[in-house]
């Protein structure tokens, strides 16, 4: 039986990047690329070939990540870019989201699978409405360590007394916000100062560069390996010759530490059996964690279809049809509770409805608003939702799996709220 490594949480890094337009965002990033050495020579030829054209002195390294061809013209980033590459130490995928306030939707995607969020400030501007809503959705996805850059310090000649009023606002505004790792760094993207390399520009700054931190911020007590929870996306059942009886369980574990003879709990029935072997492909494990995705097989022939959860008997989610819940609403169309969307969470549809509205969130104050409460486009909001059949949940800060849904409109197909449970 071959061992599954132990989940090497230093390994990989997901990190995204927000802030507010023109912070820098995308400068950065092909600052990251360019110094680490992680750009292809015909990347780097292109990318200099666009900037000739632009007319740009030098190369522009936001041309790196403004893939799409409306990007480049405006000079803006439209859509999520992931970007890939490694040092020796760590490995990261970067998602690059838009700072518009049209693109929401776009940084709520790329913050739904980040350990980590790189909040750019202009030091000139200091904390402005985008600031705000990204901290606050950073912080309504869990992600538990920010970066606050405080960029283009050198059109602020590199004073230490800017940089901490900076600071000083953006700890104030932060407090009221679950965020528990919080790091501050002076940096100029366009230059490199403490991005990659220290800087002698910033001599008052005693904390290290960008990429040490991201190299070296540990995000492995982030993971729940308490809670085991296991959706079942598909069941095989190749009834072949060689696998007449087979009938496995696939899917991936969203949480909790899981090994061959371990007792389960299948949900929602309450069926009780006990784990044979997880499979990844036709290779046996003795053990697994998340995300892997495996396929489990049991000692006892169960009915489990899509939609139902293997747990623990002793540790179970809660089965509900009545959600409190926060959520960011993403359709350019209001909220209206006459309507009735599908809630996807893990790997499960019900039909569903707002039934209540409790207030909605300012982005600037982090106040509520409870009097004639309009829900509209990139609005934060606290609802209560009704469903047509029981869901298995846990709350988001102790599991992000079971605790995270989006309602889609089933007449459009559109994705109009992402939410989260508690």
């Amino acid at each position: 039986m071959a061992a599954a490594t132990t989940p090497d949480h230093n390994g990989l890094l997901r990190f995204t990047t927000a802030g507010s337009v023109d912070d820098g965002k995308s400068t950065l990033i092909g600052r990251l690329l360019y110094d680490s050495k992680s750009i292809f020579e015909d990347q780097l030829e292109a990318v200099e070939s666009a900037s000739s054209q632009k007319g740009i002195d030098g190369t522009d390294l936001s041309l790196l990540t403004d893939g799409l061809k409306a990007e480049r013209e405006q000079g803006i980033t439209i859509d999520v870019a992931y970007r890939y590459f490694a040092t020796p130490k760590r490995k990261f995928i970067i998602a690059d989201t838009p700072g518009h306030i049209q693109y929401t939707r776009n940084m709520v995607t790329g913050a739904s699978t980040a350990d980590l969020a790189i909040i750019l400030i202009d030091a000139r501007h200091g904390l402005l409405e985008q600031t705000h809503r990204h901290s606050f959705i950073a912080s309504l996805l869990g992600l538990r360590h920010v970066v606050v850059c405080v960029n283009k310090m050198d059109l602020v000649d590199y004073r230490e007394e800017r940089f901490n009023e900076i600071v000083a606002a953006y700890k104030d505004f932060s407090s009221r916000l679950d965020i528990t790792d919080i790091k501050f760094i002076p940096i100029s993207a366009l230059y490199g100062d403490n991005v990659v390399d220290r800087s002698d520009k910033t001599p008052w700054y005693g904390g290290g560069t960008l990429l040490h931190h991201l190299e070296t911020v540990h995000v492995g007590a982030d993971r729940n390996l308490q809670d085991c929870r296991f959706p079942v996306q598909y069941v095989i059942r190749p009834q072949t010759d060689a696998h007449r009886d087979f009938r496995g369980y696939a899917g991936r574990i969203a949480s909790g530490v899981w090994k061959p003879g371990d007792k389960v709990v299948a949900l929602p029935s309450g069926k009780e059996s006990t784990i044979d072997q997880i499979l990844v492909g036709d290779t046996p494990l003795d053990k697994a964690f998340p995300p892997l995705s495996v396929t489990m097989t049991l000692t006892d022939d169960i009915d489990l279809s899509r939609g139902d959860m293997l747990v623990r008997a002793n540790n179970q989610p809660e089965n509900t049809q009545a959600l409190d819940a926060r959520i960011c609403w993403l359709c350019e169309a209001p909220l209206n509770p006459a309507t009735r969307y599908v809630l996807r969470h893990t790997t499960r549809d019900v039909q569903a409805k707002i039934s209540e509205v409790l207030y909605r969130i300012d982005i600037n104050t982090l106040h509520r608003v409870e009097d004639d409460v309009t829900i509209g486009v990139n609005d934060m909001a606290r609802v209560r939702i009704k469903t047509a059949s029981p869901l298995l949940t846990d709350g988001y800060k102790d599991n992000r799996a079971t605790g995270s849904f989006i309602l889609v409109d089933p007449s459009t197909h559109l994705t109009v709220a992402a939410g989260v449970v508690g």
